[in-house]
């Protein structure tokens, strides 16, 4: 049983946190494969401490869906998240 070794960040957990805006909030992104081995980018975001919201998008493959997670990424720490 020979797989891949992928050299592809599969998680990333940003969050922001402003006390004086009474703002905590958390957005995570992983890379995964679903039962019949698509490649998914699986979001989750909301307030931390309570579930959130989830979205899954199915992408062509790794690199696609790795892409699309820097993109996103990019755009919430423009947004003011943080690595966490």
């Amino acid at each position: 049983m020979d797989e891949e070794v992928s050299t592809i960040r599969h998680v990333l957990v940003l969050r922001e946190v402003d006390a004086e805006t009474n703002v905590h909030r958390f957005y995570t992104l992983m890379i995964e494969r679903d039962l019949f081995g698509r490649v998914a980018l699986v979001r989750r975001w909301g307030r931390i401490g309570m579930h959130g919201r989830e979205r899954t998008d199915l992408h062509a493959d790794e690199t696609a869906a790795a892409e699309a997670l820097a993109s996103l990424a990019a755009a919430k720490r423009r947004r003011g998240y943080q690595d966490l």
